[in-house]
């Protein structure tokens, strides 16, 4: 329970159907658990990214390591001692000779590096609820009281969840929770990948030019835009996705929702914690937005939206180093933060191995959950795509679940220790999946963290 009595609340959906993977294509062979968390303390997202999690929007997942086609490691990069490689190093200078001279390079200097730093995992395959199956009403997380079986380190009531908060800067993502939607309407198309709605725009210029009968010499920078007037970061957003409210509202659900409640620290940087956009202005008008979780040990890199007029740039790259130099710039403020996590890589894919250019950085064993210098990691991963990476055999897991009757539980608004839920609900059936959730999210988040009981 994070300070100021918040609770994380999750409703857990297990992860036995496999599904589409977005790295091999593999049509069935990405497995992974899944919970949806309607609100998250700062301090259990750190933890449960140190034991391997990753959210999409307020969707939290937890690949099955040893049973899905591309096993997805946790890494991080140790931001104060990082050292650029000659790839990093040519991608600052491309972006500061057309900061200075304006001149676009001709292509990309990361070539084969499509993924960019942060990857859309609704690109890779993940596949968050509608909510509209979701089976918490938003009214039973708010007046919150506990059980008297609690036990007294987890009896103080949490305050309501913080739907009227103040309207967040411009670099804060809103936690205004929103009204429970309808979910996804079966009767319209898929959301397309980002990418191929890059190259439909690419074309569509490229054919508007061809068609134009006045000729103009190029300019070697994308123009500006056709208002000095500074844009929002909504017209960002939204100007360039297609005409489909469906779609609209998917891709901010991804972009703009997150379960991170706002913190502040006596020991922490002055932005607080939370969830964040990191915003790229250039002539009055927004080229890239970062998504960034800022949490007690770490900055978590979650996404990248950019203009495509500036891919040749490599704004991933380029973002990537900012996010390091920001983080190295928290670290002065609140020492204990001292990483900066790149998501996932998966080594299985040629093309999500740029990742490990980030050095020095850890791979997270799946098994122990302790981190393993890369270095130590990659001949283990050539011989095998899952690994346990931690050399010690008789290293195990310090937080694995030894009690699940303290596992705390929301039931009828009331927070409760497992055992006290299941001698209340005499007959219920739910142990063993609410064993394997204990299972996945350890010992110590579980006896913080609300797991929602109908």
């Amino acid at each position: 329970m994070a300070a100021g009595g918040s609770y994380t609340i999750v409703e857990y959906f297990g992860g036995d159907d496999g599904y589409r993977c977005g790295y091999c294509k593999h049509e069935k062979g990405n497995f992974s658990h899944g919970m949806w968390s309607h609100t998250m303390t700062v301090q259990d997202y750190q933890d449960l990214i140190d034991r391997g999690w990753r959210r999409s929007g307020k969707y939290v997942y937890k690949p099955i390591m040893n049973k899905t086609c591309c096993p997805q490691y946790t890494i991080r990069c140790h931001a104060l001692n990082f050292h650029p490689s000659k790839t990093h190093k040519k991608t600052l200078k491309r972006v500061n000779k057309f900061l200075s001279k304006g001149e676009m390079p001709a292509e990309r200097c990361d070539e084969g590096h499509e993924g960019e730093p942060m990857n859309s995992v609704h690109e890779k395959g993940v596949r968050p609820p509608p909510e509209d199956s979701l089976k918490i009403d938003h009214s039973e997380v708010q007046d919150i009281t506990t059980s008297p079986d609690t036990d007294s380190t987890n009896s103080t009531a949490p305050t309501t969840p913080r739907e009227d908060a103040a309207p967040a800067s411009a670099e804060k993502t809103s936690n205004v929770t929103p009204k429970q939607g309808k979910g996804a309407d079966p009767n319209r198309p898929l959301c397309r990948k980002a990418k191929d709605i890059r190259k439909e725009r690419r074309l569509q210029k490229e054919q508007q030019k061809q068609q134009e009968t006045v000729s103009s010499s190029p300019s070697p920078a994308p123009s500006k835009s056709s208002s000095n007037q500074p844009k929002s970061l909504e017209e960002f957003i939204t100007e360039s996705l297609p005409n489909d409210p469906l779609h609209r509202l998917e891709f901010k659900r991804f972009l703009c929702d997150s379960p991170l409640e706002a913190e502040t620290a006596p020991d922490g940087p002055d932005v607080g914690y939370g969830s964040f956009h990191q915003q790229y202005w250039l002539d009055g008008r927004i080229v890239a937005v970062g998504v960034l979780d800022i949490l007690p040990f770490c900055v978590s890199s979650v996404y990248l939206y950019y203009h495509p007029d500036f891919s040749p740039l490599s704004l991933g790259t380029y973002s990537a180093l900012r996010e390091i130099a920001f983080t190295r710039q928290l670290q002065q403020q609140s020492p204990k933060l001292a990483y900066y996590y790149l998501g996932f890589y998966v080594y299985s894919c040629p093309k999500m191995r740029y990742k490990g250019q980030y050095r020095p950085s850890d791979l997270l064993c799946p098994e122990t959950y302790a981190w393993v210098s890369i270095e130590r990691c990659i001949p283990r991963l050539e011989i095998s795509a899952y690994s346990r990476l931690n050399e010690n055999a008789q290293a195990g897991d310090a937080l694995a679940l030894k009690d699940l009757g303290k596992a705390l539980v929301l039931h009828r608004r009331t927070v409760m220790p497992y055992a006290a839920y299941a001698r209340k609900r005499k007959g219920s059936n739910d142990e063993k999946e609410v064993e394997q959730y204990a299972s996945l999210v350890g010992q110590t988040c579980a006896e913080r963290i609300l797991l929602y009981r109908a």
